[in-house]
This record gives structure tokens, C-alpha cells and sequence, in this order.
């Protein structure tokens, strides 16, 4: 059995027509008559002939390949994330190619190379916790390849970016515990190089300022995220002399290890220690001790948007216009209660 791809030069041949008249009649082009276009058509079908892609997408300049790179994929927030990007894109016949960066930023800069190697036509980042130099990012521009970032923001000037309002959601959650009599409430935050965690701080004190409160920063204790840290920045706050009676958490994950590190502590959850946390995940309704409440932070928005904003960027005819409109899309957060308190 011949196993040899068929090419237009092949149709051409048994047709004793030119390779472009081929191409053109198996596109139905205009100038091609109907005798033709069905003859061609006709014997391709026959000889299961398939467009060569690579072709294609040279002639179009584009691979209609979109690069994503994220944290950490087996986190529901970022598997909701990419179903937003995914479904959008292929609706406009895109298809998308992901990366982990396991938090890493050494992993994030290699992923980086990777598909701009793969020349994607855009790319859609959520950068790693502890990334603090955006090199890699800058270095795409001259490739003139688009880039979104969303929920984890580079301190970046001029970037695209689709986020939600950690400013108003910790101030949500913030008054939401003043109301349930909490009046020492600590905050176990992210690093400090994160937009989303310098607007939780912000957030924070704006509900400090709406309760005529003093600022008190031991009360705020700022780690990388990982399962020790958050050990200690929760043995930390329930250490203090004026020890919080509720703390807001980065996320539902920090959360479950914050909730662990009370509980070695011999303290009642929801009782001598409540939590509320951010992202409204599904494993909050699972939990044995669920947040009072958690910020929905809208992943498959997030996701969605992003995705919107690439193909936007790509119709763009003068890509190299200084003075582009920066996309800063800035979703509204809702504070939800997994329970009834």
C-alpha cells in the first residue's frame, strides 16, 4: 500500500494542470469554471489528499496557535481558566498550546522560548508567584507576538491584562467578618511583587478605614504560597499578643493549610479561628471546615476575556502603532458564602 502524501503537484500531473490552477480550483476560486473545480475536487477526493498546513499557515503568516502558560493546571481555578480559553478559541478555530510553570520562574522563561519557538500567534499568561524579572516577557516584542496576562499580573507598564478587583472583594471580606463581631483580623497574603497582593493589602486597609480601625502591620504576613510558609504565617498570627479571631486567606488552597496549622494548634475552626478566603472553589463545598465566605474571583471569564483581547490584537493591521490602547479589564469580584453560618 502507497502510503505517500498526495500533493497538488501530484493532482496537477494526472491532470495536466498547473499546481496554482490546483490550488486555486480547491478553493473554490472564482476564475476556476465549474468543469474544473470538479475535476479537481473530485480527484483529491479520491486520492485522500490533505492541505499541507505548514504551507498554509506560511502563506497566512499565522499557526492559529495560541501559547498558554499558567501556574498550575491541577488547580480547578486554572482548569476553569483554560475551558474560557479554549471554548473561545475555538469558536475562531484556534488552537491553544499549554505550559506549567509549577510556580517556577526559571520553568516560565523556558516555556516562554518554547512557544515562541512553536511560533504561536499570541500568548496568554498567568506569571508564577515568585517572578520578579519580566526579561522574557519584554523579549517577545520584537517577535511581535501579543501578550495578555490574567489573575497574576507582572509590575509591568503597557501590558494587556484581564484581573479581578482584589481591592473591592478584600474589602468585601473584610467587612463581612466586621459584621460577624470580628474585630482582630489578620491576612495571610501573597508576595509582595503580585498586583493581586498589594490590592488585598489595599483592600484591607480601605475596610480598616471604613471601621475607624488603627493599621496594625504584624496582623498582615506576606509568604510564597508554599504548604511551610503558610505553616508559619498562621502560627505567627495566632502567636500575637492581639491575635486575630479571623483570617483572610490568599486562596482556598492556602486556606486548607491554614485551617491544618489552627487545628495542630488545638483550635476550634469557624469557633476560636474563622477564615475567609478568595476564588469560591469547588473544593470549598467539599471541605470539613469551609471559609464563612470566599471571593469569587470569575476564572472562566478571566480566561474567556483574555482570549478575546489575542484575537482583537491579531486583526490589529499596524501591530507596531506606539500608541496602542492598552487592554486593563477589571472583572467585579462577589463575596460568596459556601454556607449557612
Amino acid at each position: 500500500m502507497d502510503n505517500k502524501l498526495i500533493t497538488i503537484k501530484e493532482i496537477g500531473k494526472r491532470l495536466n494542470i498547473s499546481p496554482s490552477t490546483v490550488s486555486r480550483a480547491l478553493h473554490n476560486h472564482k476564475s476556476i469554471g465549474l468543469r474544473t473545480k470538479t475535476r479537481v475536487q473530485q480527484l483529491a477526493k479520491e486520492l485522500n489528499y490533505e492541505p499541507n498546513q505548514t504551507a498554509i499557515f506560511f502563506q497566512q503568516r499565522k499557526t492559529f496557535i495560541i501559547g498558554v502558560i499558567l501556574p498550575e493546571l491541577s488547580e480547578a481555578f486554572f482548569s476553569s481558566a483554560i475551558s474560557g480559553i479554549e471554548d473561545c478559541a475555538n469558536k475562531n478555530n484556534y488552537t491553544v498550546l499549554v505550559g506549567q510553570s509549577h510556580d517556577d520562574e526559571e520553568r516560565e522563561k523556558q516555556l516562554v522560548e518554547t512557544v515562541k519557538n512553536h511560533r504561536v500567534d499570541g500568548l496568554i499568561v498567568s506569571i508564577a508567584k515568585n517572578t520578579v524579572n519580566y526579561d522574557h516577557f519584554e523579549a517577545l516584542k520584537k517577535y511581535g507576538i501579543p501578550i495578555v496576562f490574567f489573575d497574576c499580573i507582572p509590575n509591568m507598564q503597557n501590558i494587556h491584562y484581564v484581573a479581578c478587583n482584589m481591592t473591592s472583594g478584600t474589602t468585601q471580606a473584610f467587612t463581612f467578618l466586621r459584621k460577624l463581631g470580628h474585630k482582630t483580623i489578620g491576612m495571610i497574603n501573597g508576595p509582595m511583587n503580585l498586583l493581586a497582593s498589594k490590592e488585598r493589602v489595599e483592600g484591607y486597609r480601605n475596610g480598616l478605614t471604613k471601621a475607624r480601625l488603627k493599621y496594625d502591620p504584624n496582623l498582615i504576613i506576606s509568604c510564597d504560597l508554599k504548604t511551610e510558609s503558610i505553616y508559619k504565617a498562621t502560627e505567627k498570627l495566632l502567636s500575637l499578643k492581639n491575635k486575630p479571631t479571623a483570617i483572610i486567606a490568599f486562596n482556598d488552597y492556602v486556606l486548607l493549610d491554614a485551617v491544618q496549622a489552627a487545628k495542630k494548634l488545638k483550635l476550634k475552626i469557624n469557633k476560636d479561628i474563622s477564615f475567609v478566603s478568595y476564588a469560591n472553589l469547588p473544593i470549598s463545598h467539599y471541605s470539613a471546615h469551609p471559609p464563612l465566605a470566599s471571593v469569587e474571583q470569575f476564572s472562566y471569564q478571566q480566561g474567556q476575556k483574555a482570549m478575546e483581547i489575542i484575537l482583537d490584537l491579531l486583526t490589529k493591521v499596524n501591530s507596531e502603532n506606539e500608541n496602542v490602547t492598552f487592554y486593563k479589564i477589571i472583572l467585579e469580584p462577589q463575596l460568596v458564602t459556601p454556607v449557612k453560618q
